[in-house]
């Protein structure tokens, strides 16, 4: 067995404050990269601008970044980085900004390491194909991850996925591009949205169980996986209540999410986060929710022993309190037969995907998850 995790985190009230001095002190001028509106609402990107200046940092901002983050995005946000000089990149909101922070990071090594060989200029087809050639060199710029969502475990995965629109789905880069420095504070959560923190809450969830799942995992992953379920299914409640989470139940769901990071850092995710992907592109349903659509079929199908280790670690007394409860935690989500076709053959010839289970899926199986609701 191994074990790998290079990412330094804190995980307390005001991180970003508190240990300013060490994250700044990996560059001189940062790329804070985020979208439009909620690290500013939640004020995480005035906490990293004032941690900023406090020690003689400047800044500049890339606030473009979408939902579900493109390739095209990416290398705007590179060029954009580059020109401005910045040495380090902080992604700043949900897995899109810390996923789209990663492969900045890397684009904007490699024109770098480009301009300082006298190479020629390289177009946007060359630095796309760059992306996803697992024969590139892996540098990049050091990155800093801010999560204030409770979904991806982004700031602790080597991970970036990416939207591709020549190919209509998304898609994990090859290279793993690993935070240097991850500062998680639940106080991010206090301005999310009651559907945001489910959606997310949700992914982290299915990160968990698909991970517990896996056949990559091992002791290690598990252990992970068995901790981060437990902490899930004590606030988890909250999900279908009608109260927003306090500030304990914030830091519980975000250190649940990075602890679902740390376990699909080992053995990546399987069949409901691949089912997902043409479902989110073609019908724009947020990532979390589509992964959960799959979710409650996928841990259905496992052996009778882990099916029965993770539901009760989860909280639920059995498939039927899980299946009530996704019910009530997706309301509002339907997904037409014809979607639900689309990704169906989307994996079904994927020998990798059908083979990433601890259980043996065949296209019987597989039609099971899909299509049984």
């Amino acid at each position: 067995m191994k074990y790998y995790m290079p990412v330094k985190l804190y995980d307390c009230a005001d991180c970003v404050a508190k240990n300013a001095k060490e994250w700044t002190s990996k560059g001189t001028r940062a790329l804070l990269v985020t979208g439009k509106h909620s690290a500013a609402a939640n004020g995480s990107l005035n906490d990293v601008i004032a941690a900023l200046l406090e020690n003689g940092k400047s800044y500049c901002i890339f606030d473009r970044v979408e939902e579900n983050p493109s390739v095209e995005t990416v290398i705007e946000a590179a060029h954009f980085g580059y020109e401005e000089g910045a040495d380090l990149c902080i992604g700043i909101g949900g897995g899109s900004a810390m996923d789209a922070a990663k492969a900045i990071a890397f684009l904007m090594k490699r024109k770098e390491r480009f301009a300082k060989e006298g190479a020629p200029a390289q177009t946007a087809e060359d630095e796309a194909h760059a992306l996803y050639d697992a024969g590139e060199d892996p540098a990049a710029l050091p990155v800093i991850a801010v999560p204030t969502t409770c979904g991806t475990g982004s700031e602790v995965t080597g991970v970036s996925v990416l939207t591709v629109h020549g190919k209509k789905t998304k898609q994990s880069i090859p290279h793993r591009i690993w935070p240097v420095i991850a500062l998680i504070d639940g106080k991010y959560l206090s301005t999310a949205s009651k559907r945001l923190i489910a959606d997310t809450s949700v992914d982290a969830f299915a990160h968990l169980a698909e991970s517990f799942l896996s056949a990559k995992a091992d002791d290690y992953s598990r252990a992970m996986a068995v901790e981060g379920l437990k902490i899930w299914g004590g606030v988890k409640d909250v999900l279908t209540s009608d109260k927003a989470p306090d500030e304990e139940e914030r830091a519980l769901l975000m250190r649940a999410s990075t602890f679902a990071g740390f376990a699909i850092a080992q053995t990546g995710t399987c069949l409901p986060h691949a089912l997902s992907y043409p479902v989110t592109y073609a019908m724009g349903m947020p990532h979390g929710a589509a992964c959960g659509y799959f979710l409650t079929g996928f841990i259905r199908e496992a052996g009778e022993e882990d099916r029965a280790k993770l539901l009760k670690e989860a909280g639920f007394e059995n498939m039927a309190a899980l299946e009530d409860f996704m019910r009530a935690v997706l309301a509002g989500y339907e997904v037409p037969r014809d979607m639900l076709q689309t990704a169906y053959d989307s994996v079904v010839s994927n020998e990798a995907r059908l083979k990433s289970c601890r259980f043996a899926v065949d296209a019987d199986v597989l039609a099971r998850i899909v299509f049984d609701r």
